[in-house]
């Protein structure tokens, strides 16, 4: 049985993730901050559905204090550490900017530490589309060069893939850098857009709309994209004998074994068509606060995701108004409307 610990496991990611490897017979460690920066109660009853499971453990600390995690990685010896806790926001990121330091850099650094103390078969890292920042080419393709983030939130997680991409050369450790594309689905965070509209639709209080409405995002479902990691986790990339060796579509760095991969549904869907499927789906309509654009945001994402079915085969797919249907089902049921 293979162990895999996955950091930020009372997450939205990390619990459909650690849901998923339990079920096909993995053992699963998990390591949480259960920080407030959103409703921990959400947090805690991931973890306590988790536990009925009897492979799964976890352990309560941050990502900063490497003396917790150190010991929970030597005693359980991952063979795959999945690492996904972090600061998470963007617009969080320009009241709090430290948050994203300490978690996101120091806190990463230490999980770097430990997978190269165990040599383990696979580092698997969340990086973010985000790091796109002001690209324009779209959809987005993991060999463009992002070096113009428009956050610090985004400026960590491009410096997670820098600091990866080193280890992975200095200590040929196999690791695996993902994007991820607007995440949605049932046991959301609070602070993202699907949660918060749903909930002000049903309580009949104003949502706000950035940029008047006029954006773009590649929605992807979130069974669809803890998919996407779990076939990667059988994909750990392996370092090139020569530039000649790496296919046309592969990010394959020639100097480690390391790669970046996106993992996006491939659609861009227009934010109000977005809203108005949300509003279909609650049988209300919304009361809407247009706003212009907030600092750091981007007006469009939308994701290539050749190179994730190069590798795995394997596509998200979930159409956006069905991953609402679920998300406001489960929405209504947790808190009895």
């Amino acid at each position: 049985m293979r162990t895999v610990l996955i950091t930020g496991s009372a997450g939205f990611i990390g619990f459909h993730l650690a849901q998923l490897l339990l079920n096909e017979g993995f053992r699963v460690v998990g390591f949480d901050g259960m920080t407030d920066y959103y409703d921990v109660r959400l947090k805690e009853r991931r973890h306590q559905m988790l536990l009925q499971n009897p492979n799964f453990r976890c352990t309560h600390a941050m990502l900063e204090d490497f003396d917790s995690l150190h010991a929970l990685a030597m005693e359980t010896q991952p063979d795959i550490i999945v690492h996904l806790a972090a600061q998470a926001g963007v617009r969080y990121s320009l009241e709090n900017p430290r948050a994203y330091v300490d978690a996101n850099l120091t806190g990463a650094f230490n999980v770097m530490e430990c997978a190269r103390e165990l040599s383990v078969d696979h580092l698997l890292m969340a990086s973010t589309s985000s790091v796109y920042g002001a690209n324009e080419d779209m959809p987005f393709d993991e060999r463009e060069k992002c070096d113009t983030p428009l956050t610090l939130y985004a400026a960590t997680k491009k410096a997670n893939e820098a600091m990866t991409h080193s280890y992975a050369h200095l200590w040929n450790l196999p690791t695996t850098c993902f994007r991820f594309f607007t995440v949605y689905g049932p046991w959301g965070r609070p602070d993202m857009a699907l949660f918060k509209f749903t909930r002000g639709i049903l309580e009949g209080t104003p949502i706000d709309i950035y940029n008047n409405g006029d954006m773009f995002r590649d929605f992807t479902y979130v069974t669809d994209l803890v998919r996407g990691i779990r076939l990667l986790v059988d994909k750990p990339p392996v370092r090139p004998e020569s530039r000649d060796d790496i296919p046309e579509w592969d990010s394959l760095s020639p100097a480690a074994p390391w790669r970046v991969v996106n993992i996006g549904n491939s659609d861009k869907v227009r934010l109000m068509d977005f809203v108005e499927a949300i509003e279909s789906e609650c049988e209300r309509e919304a009361m809407k606060n247009f706003m212009p654009m907030q600092k750091g945001d981007v007006p469009a994402t939308w994701a290539n995701a050749t190179l994730l079915h190069e590798l795995t085969g394997y596509t998200p797919q979930t159409d956006v108004r069905e991953g609402i249907k679920q998300f406001v089902a489960w929405y209504r049921d947790y808190y009895q409307i």
